[in-house]
């Protein structure tokens, strides 16, 4: 059991990124992808959701909810424009929505990295340069020195195996590349850049929780897919969970499962219910991926850092919520150490390449005005919370 993370109450919560949501984010390398011909973006970020200055409304929904705690990521282009150079405005912007979640009793969990790269980065090579894990934990220490006392958790890397696959080797997420020798170089650099940067968040703050957040999927092996099964996940997760094994905790994002066969990717069974993002309606999947994690990690505290569902029924994201939590709480039945759950999303916000067409959020964000909508699977969520949670 992690000294650290112990003190914690159980996290019961909802999350969002900084380029998803802020808006006006144009010096990193998402920005320059949405507009470069042939990307395949659906559409430019643009305003986002205007988070970066209607956050206190934000932050006073979801605390009335009942919820304890809110993820959100800081933006690195906007706290180091240049190399080494650190602006002052953006930490103390970044304290402040920090400060405003403390005021309202929401623990800040608070995520070092999510997709996004300042763009001298990006074009000095990106997660492929040798410098890259220590630029990013250097950033990490800068972030920590000023937010550290502030902040309850901190993710140091949202998905690293996904910008390595989908930037990499896949081709949709930036740079661009289909070099699967490149995915693997990336994913080395992301593995130390996490390691160096869970060393120097501790060095600032030797009591605050650190670990990295995995996203991860139930895969299932048709006959004779055993062996695929074993290859696909090694690389895309398994290799992350050994590196997280010294952490205070494992972040697992789960939305569905994915079946393999002999010949490797099998799509959706037929017939089967699909969300808005083409994903198999499948919420018992973060039961296994919970049990996946913590064998792979000899045991390591778990957080469910995101799940959730894109839909424009909320009656589905209801259920989604009541089976994937009973999927959760079967996993804590059978001794699995999981120590929080937090629901992606907390707004309808910017999903990457596809845009705005996919809605993950408890709070609906009207595209025109910004006005803000309650969902009722917010305050069904929020009361499904563990005693305690608050």
């Amino acid at each position: 059991m992690s000294d650290r993370i112990s003190p914690l109450p159980f996290l019961w919560g909802a999350a969002t990124s900084a380029h998803q949501v802020e808006g006006g984010n144009v010096l990193n390398d998402w920005h320059d992808w949405e507009l470069a011909p042939g990307s395949g973006c659906a559409e430019p970020s643009g305003s986002a959701c205007d988070h970066l200055h209607r956050y206190p409304q934000d932050i006073a929904l979801l605390a009335d909810l009942g919820l304890n705690c809110y993820r959100f990521a800081v933006e690195w282009s906007r706290i180091e424009p240049e190399p080494s150079t650190y602006s002052r405005r953006w930490l103390d912007h970044y304290r402040a929505m920090a400060e405003c979640c403390r005021d309202h009793r929401l623990l800040p969990v608070i995520t070092m990295h999510h997709f996004t790269n300042p763009r001298w980065l990006a074009r000095g090579g990106g997660w492929e340069h040798r410098q890259t894990p220590e630029r990013f934990a250097r950033f990490c220490a800068v972030v920590t020195e000023r937010l550290g006392d502030l902040a309850a958790v901190a993710i140091t890397i949202n998905e690293p195996n996904m910008p390595a696959l989908l930037g990499y080797e896949e081709g949709v997420f930036p740079p661009g590349r289909r070099d699967r020798e490149a995915r693997l170089r990336v994913t080395e650099m992301f593995i130390e850049g996490h390691r160096l940067a869970v060393e120097a968040i501790r060095e600032v703050r030797p009591d605050l929780p650190v670990g990295l957040a995995l996203a991860m999927a139930e895969w299932q092996a048709l006959p004779g897919g055993e062996g695929e099964v074993e290859s696909v996940r090694r690389l895309r997760e398994d290799v992350f969970l050994e590196a997280a094994g010294g952490d205070d905790f494992v972040g697992v994002n789960t939305y569905t499962r994915h079946r393999i066969g002999p010949q490797g990717w099998v799509g959706n069974e037929a017939g089967v219910e699909v969300t808005a993002a083409g994903y198999e309606f499948w919420p018992e999947a973060i039961g296994a991926t919970l049990r996946r994690a913590w064998e792979v990690t000899g045991g390591r505290p778990l957080i469910v850092t995101e799940s959730g569902i894109a839909t424009d029924d909320d009656r589905r994201r209801v259920e989604y919520i009541d089976r994937s939590t009973a999927a959760m709480r079967g996993a804590m039945a059978d001794g699995v150490d999981v120590r929080g759950l937090i629901h992606w999303s907390a707004l309808d916000n910017f999903e990457w390449h596809h845009g705005y067409a996919q809605r993950f959020g408890l709070i609906a964000v009207d595209r025109d005005s910004q006005e803000r909508t309650v969902k009722p699977s917010a305050r069904h969520f929020a009361a499904l919370a563990p005693t305690g949670a608050r």
